[in-house]
């Protein structure tokens, strides 16, 4: 890929690597210049301009990122499309996420155009999470740098996929807590219920319990009872801390016939802890700090018990790193308000609205929303594109023909929303739709009930582009260098959505927050078609 200052002469099918601002139009960061857009350029006394050329073999950023995503991508995760040289990986079930840490570093060692950033290993996560991201940082990547960071994501046959979510698995975990002579009944209850609610959280439970002596042969006998049961792991709780291999406990496991395979950790808390096994049956001797519902090293390794991932000496013994968890919070620090309403975390909720409140005063006495275009009512196009999107939930805007209009979506899943006041122009459409939203949504697509030529496709591409973290707050359609709808803007801006009046929408807020604006090109010219006349509702029935 060539580089550097170009003459704006010579710059066509050149990608700006720098947003120009010209007036009333600002060509973004990353477009491809066409003859218009050099013309603007010319016409705004630019001579020259920072951009990139590609060169024979190289491929754009967009399209390595999604090659090296899917070579990456394992079992439940899925990915977003490729915008500005980034994907996205989501997990798609609450679960563990295991990466090849190896496999990863050669990979980032390929050549410095190509990152990928995952989540810590065996981090628990939640559907529809963000654990990695794959970014390209120039334009463009020789095709063969693509190719080589492929193979190796890929691995050799028979590899587990480079990045993975295991999901937790139902268990019967049995619990064996320990007596001496000054224990408490109230100290054994305390733990088993921190036990059963770290259990729970895990999708599993205590499914037997046994209260024994602190005695080799007692111990081995609840051991034993926990197997007759058919208990998949059990935990043992002693009412003193584990010293020695030599010690209650794991002599216990020995006398019940299994064996002890690690005892130790560098996890502090949860250096006490013992692993070993009875037959497949694992067992884990707890340490003292399993007492305590504060996070500690034995939540890294039940963690991994519900996932049905195995637990060895070396795993274990390679948890030093990071393994001071005495001063760790358990909670990130907290954002400013505004960050955390524009950069939600994870795959962004997004909701749809469709206004469809109009009168349609330039159609005469037609309801163009319930016109016919090939076979089915126009309004009935536009919700089922925005159902097989990737909205989160879809709410119909309705006030003139209500009725009407409900009647031509009756079997649609969508939610209705009332406009008193629709004969005061299209605001008072988009505040009723704004107000509707429940609060756990991160933004929403405003889509206009007369463009039955918009797509589920050219949805979901919005929807891909959407990143307020990395300033992505306001993503509109173009095809050809012209903006379209719908537009899809972020929770932040809906207050000031709530202040427009008359006829209008909330073009002038792009305006006015354009350092948030992305545009995303789209194939077809449907972003750019409204049917408001008769002429234009008689081109679409053709």
């Amino acid at each position: 890929m060539k580089f550097g200052e170009i003459r704006v002469a010579d710059a066509e099918g050149a990608i700006l690597a720098h947003s120009q601002r010209m007036g009333r139009r600002t060509l973004k960061k990353g477009l491809t210049l066409s003859a218009d857009d050099i013309a603007d350029l010319a016409q705004g006394g630019i001579e020259s301009v920072m951009a990139a050329r590609l060169e024979a073999g190289d491929i754009s950023e967009d399209q390595a990122a999604e090659q090296i995503a899917k070579s990456v991508t394992g079992a439940h995760v899925s990915t977003s499309a490729a915008v500005t040289g980034r994907v996205n990986l989501y997990a798609e079930v609450r679960g563990l996420v295991v990466v090849d840490c190896d496999r990863l570093d050669r990979v980032n060692q390929i050549d410095e155009a190509i990152t990928v950033a995952a989540v810590t290993p065996f981090e628990l996560v939640e559907a529809k999470q963000t654990i990695a991201t794959i970014k390209i940082i120039p334009f463009a990547v020789a095709g063969a740098i693509t190719d080589a960071a492929s193979d190796l994501a890929r691995g050799k046959p028979g590899n587990e996929s480079l990045i993975r979510v295991v999901p937790l698995a139902q268990q019967r975990f049995g619990l064996v807590q320990t007596r001496l002579s000054g224990t408490k009944e109230s100290v054994l209850d305390k733990t088993a219920a921190v036990t059963a609610a770290r259990l729970e959280s895990l999708g599993s439970r205590i499914s037997a319990e046994v209260r024994c002596d602190h005695r080799i042969e007692n111990v081995a006998a609840a051991i034993a009872d926990m197997r007759t049961q058919n208990m998949d792991i059990v935990l043992i709780s002693g009412a003193s801390a584990i010293t020695d291999r030599r010690d209650v406990i794991p002599a216990a496991i020995a006398d019940a016939g299994g064996r002890v395979d690690h005892f130790g950790m560098p996890v502090d808390p949860g250096n006490l802890i013992l692993m070993g096994h009875v037959d497949d049956m694992p067992i884990v001797g707890l340490p003292g700090c399993a007492r305590s519902p504060k996070f500690n090293g034995f939540d890294w390794v039940l963690r991994r018990l519900a996932a049905r991932l195995p637990v060895d000496s070396a795993d274990i013994m390679t948890m030093g790193a990071g393994g001071l968890l005495i001063d760790i919070p358990t909670r990130p620090m907290p954002r400013s308000d505004i960050d955390q309403e524009i950069a939600p975390a994870g795959k962004p909720s997004i909701a749809a609205i469709i206004l469809a409140a109009g009168q349609s005063r330039r159609m005469g006495r037609v309801n163009k929303l319930l016109a016919k275009i090939g076979g089915q009512p126009m309004v009935n196009r536009v919700v089922d594109a925005v159902l097989a999107s990737k909205s989160a939930a879809v709410y119909v805007v309705v006030g003139h023909e209500g009725d009407a209009v409900r009647g031509a979506l009756a079997d649609r899943n969508v939610r209705f929303v009332e406009n008193p006041n629709f004969e005061t122009g299209l605001s008072a459409s988009l505040k009723c739709g704004i107000a509707s939203l429940p609060d756990d949504i991160d933004g929403a697509v405003i889509c206009l009930g007369d463009m039955p030529q918009v797509t589920a496709a050219e949805i979901d591409r919005l929807i891909d582009a959407f990143s307020p973290l990395e300033g992505r707050a306001i993503c509109l359609p173009t095809y050809g260098g012209k903006r379209g709808n719908p537009v899809l803007w972020a929770k932040r801006f809906f207050s000031e959505m709530k202040d427009i009046e008359g006829d209008v929408g909330a073009r002038h807020l792009i305006g006015v927050h354009d350092k948030y604006v992305t545009e995303v090109e789209m194939a077809g010219e449907g972003v750019l078609v409204d049917i408001d006349t008769p002429q234009a509702l008689a081109d679409a029935k053709a």
